[in-house]
């Protein structure tokens, strides 16, 4: 008897997770990858050179670009990170910058910067 209790739970936390994580549209909800506003500019800047450095499409934060501005380093960090991330297909560990990087499920875009999301 206890053990029909404990699977009636654990079920009830699945589908509790699985309603979290889908969109009434019944696709997966978006996500971003972002820069931490706690991280430290040097830090960022690293994580950032190695995302651009790594196949993040940087272009759009370049001078000519519509995200350059604001001409910040995190602003530029948050923009590579998120493509990084989008073009590894949101695999968990592909929004790991040496902590200087978070899951954002609110869209990060400005302006005409848009930022990539997922799905």
């Amino acid at each position: 008897m206890a053990a029909a209790a404990v699977f009636k739970v654990v079920g009830l936390l699945i589908l509790v997770y699985t309603a979290a994580t889908f969109s009434a549209s019944g696709t997966a909800a978006a996500t971003w990858c972002v820069a931490r506003s706690d991280a430290s500019e040097q830090a960022l800047q690293t994580a950032l050179d190695y995302a651009c450095g790594a196949g993040a499409d940087c272009a759009p934060i370049q001078s000519s670009g519509l995200c350059y501005l604001p001409n910040t380093v995190q602003a530029h960090a948050s923009y590579a990170f998120n493509s990084y991330y989008q073009r590894k297909a949101n695999a968990p560990d592909s929004c790991s910058f040496a902590g200087t990087s978070a899951i954002a499920k609110t869209d990060p875009s400005y302006g005409s910067c848009v930022y990539p999301s997922s799905p």
